[in-house]
């Protein structure tokens, strides 16, 4: 039956929960370990950052992309049908319809949803990071962002914005790593996430960092990347302590298994890209096993130190 919005919940979290399943693997097996609020609220804001992903790409959750997709309109379509979600009408489309629902229930400043928007107006414009800080500000639009409005989900409350930095850490973690495992791929799309800098650092030419000859060197980058997943991975986890205990112990599993897949990487050098990085079954059970061991004991009493780390933009403050 509707709900008191309008909006069918059972079958908006039903939708929800199968985007999940067919989008991230990873992220829908720690997702299990939140309490059936929580874990159905994740679903919904997931739903929809992965419908307007696949609207930029021109995919369905990650598939084949589609020629000739015309992104900038596709984010036109999702600025437009966000804004019908923020007003509380329906759009006909379940992910934007799943947010519109959320948000009866949850309070997500339109200022965050707009960051991440704007990374998907990034990828749009083929846009390529010159510098450090630009990768950086890149995570934190196509990641950091989410995970600043999943922690809002998860109960943190929206003035606790060293709270707040230590979840956007965290989804910037989650992108860097993913930057890694995904070179070969982003590169067989024509894009390149890795920053123009390095490439000079290690006399790779434009738009050749893929070529036998330079895998080594490819390698060095991959690692860098691994490097500051672990330093961000690090600063979200002490800031996990500040969530309930059954959202900290699918956080604290979900950062483990995708530190993996950057652990991974750095860990096969040169065959980084020989085949897709990825957590198995075995290791993604023992995170769960080591972040709940966690979640019980005595929360680590010695502070990790976001000092050096990029640190977001505060809503409503620009760039």
């Amino acid at each position: 039956m509707p709900d008191a919005g309008g909006y069918d919940a059972q079958a908006l979290h039903g939708f929800a929960h199968d985007s999940i399943m067919r989008g991230s693997k990873s992220f829908a097996f720690a997702s299990q370990l939140f309490d059936r609020l929580t874990r159905e609220r994740v679903w919904l804001l997931y739903a929809w950052c992965r419908a307007a992903d696949d609207l930029v790409d021109g995919q369905d959750h990650g598939g084949d992309m589609t020629p000739g997709n015309d992104a900038k309109a596709a984010v036109e379509r999702i600025r437009a049908r966000t804004d019908a979600a923020y007003a509380g009408q329906p759009t006909g489309d379940p992910a934007f319809d799943g947010l519109g629902y959320l948000l009866t229930e949850v309070t997500i400043p339109r200022a965050i949803i707009d960051d991440i928007i704007a990374g998907f107006d990034l990828d749009a414009e083929d846009w390529r990071p010159r510098s450090e800080a630009d990768l950086l500000r890149y995570g934190y639009h196509v990641a950091g962002a989410v995970g600043v409005a999943m922690a809002l989900v998860m109960g943190i409350d929206p003035n606790d914005e060293t709270t707040l930095d230590r979840a956007c850490d965290l989804g910037i973690s989650f992108q860097l790593a993913n930057i890694a495992r995904d070179i070969a791929e982003d590169a067989a799309a024509d894009r390149c996430y890795l920053p123009i800098e390095w490439m000079v650092e290690l006399d790779i030419p434009p738009g050749q960092h893929m070529h036998p000859a330079f895998r080594p060197r490819l390698a060095v980058m991959a690692k860098w990347l691994s490097e500051m997943a672990e330093e961000y991975e690090a600063s979200a986890r002490w800031g996990a302590r500040k969530l309930p205990p059954r959202s900290r112990w699918a956080v604290l599993a979900a950062a483990g298994i995708y530190g993996d897949i950057a652990r991974e990487v750095r860990a096969r050098g040169d065959h980084a890209w020989d085949h897709r990085a990825a957590t198995s079954l075995f290791a993604k059970l023992g995170w769960v096993v080591r972040a709940g061991w966690s979640v019980l004991r005595r929360p680590p009493q010695r502070r990790i130190s976001r000092d050096g780390l990029w640190t977001r933009p505060r809503v409503g403050g620009g760039e």
